[in-house]
């Protein structure tokens, strides 16, 4: 649910455990491994992972997180390749939005 409301698109394809987006250019697919896998994900944790998105318009992304009740909990960023900020999904993954320096 989290998912449909950041990239405001329904999945294509809907499971209790799989979920695939189909964006322009891109299809994203989001999963909890099976049991039978679960060695191969042992090390992973809600730790160094970062999901970093691009856009076009930061504050509005920012507008668009809080709306959907999860307001990044700190500043913009400003870098030598854009401007950035820190948010985080329910199950604390960092995002990072992303928007670029213009051309």
């Amino acid at each position: 649910m989290f998912y449909s409301k950041l990239l405001a698109v329904e999945p294509t394809l809907n499971t209790p455990t799989y979920a695939e987006f189909q964006l322009a250019g891109l299809r994203l697919a989001i999963f909890i491994p099976k049991a039978d896998n679960a060695d191969e994900f042992a090390a992973a944790t809600s730790g160094p992972m970062s999901l970093c998105l691009e856009v076009d318009n930061l504050a509005g992304a920012i507008a668009h997180l809080s709306s959907i009740g999860y307001p990044p909990p700190g500043d913009i960023m400003h870098t030598s390749h854009g401007q950035e900020i820190y948010a985080y999904d329910p199950d604390g993954n960092r995002l990072i939005l992303h928007q670029p320096k213009s051309q």
